[in-house]
């Protein structure tokens, strides 16, 4: 039987990538925990890796504080190190990094990455590679925190100037400082594709 898709009971569903540490900039988690409250006030839900350390925590907190659905999804292998959180109650507990992608993107509206390490860039890459290949056509966004993501950016950057990534394919990937107004631009983006993309029972 197909997982119901999150969207279907609230008004959109975000998934956030982001790091299972804390990083060293008090700044990180504070983003974290906005995060949570702001989708919350949205109207929406949480979609994130399962974990109950570091920012994956915090913004997981966050949105359950504020009244927001979550869906969890983590590796047996995870459960240990990651440490699943004991108050999400739809935590999914897989077998593969694989079927954690990709029940997480079958679950969620829009993607939100936020700092992290080299698995949190290693999934935003493969959502934004996946929407270049026509996987899904929903929105992919870049939460640049104190700065942390300019070396990422200037890279992007250089590798559209450079001939490798198309036009229409480096202005997908949406990059902001505002968490406000990156979240209204996926909402509203994440919305409008929702509408455009038939499911596969025929339903916007």
């Amino acid at each position: 039987m197909k997982t119901p898709s999150a969207s279907t009971a609230i008004g959109w569903s975000l998934c956030v990538y982001c790091g299972s540490r804390f990083g060293d900039d008090p700044a990180y988690r504070e983003s974290a925990e906005h995060t949570g409250r702001l989708l919350a006030q949205s109207g929406g839900g949480l979609v994130y890796g399962g974990g109950r350390v570091g920012l994956m925590g915090v913004v997981a907190d966050a949105a359950l504080a504020h009244g927001a659905p979550v869906v969890g999804v983590i590796p047996d292998a995870l459960m240990r190190r990651e440490v699943g959180h004991a108050g999400v109650k739809e935590l999914y507990v897989v077998q593969t990094m694989h079927e954690r992608k990709m029940l997480m993107a079958d679950r969620s509206d829009a993607f939100l990455t936020l700092p992290g390490g080299i698995g949190t860039m290693e999934e935003v890459f493969e959502m934004w590679s996946w929407q270049q290949l026509g996987y899904h056509a929903k929105p992919v966004g870049l939460l640049n925190v104190a700065g942390y993501y300019n070396a990422l950016i200037r890279f992007v950057q250089d590798g559209y100037e450079r001939g490798f990534i198309s036009p229409e394919q480096h202005a997908a990937l949406i990059v902001d400082d505002d968490l406000p107004r990156l979240m209204k631009t996926l909402k509203e983006q994440a919305l409008a594709a929702r509408v455009a993309t038939p499911s596969a029972d025929g339903r916007t």
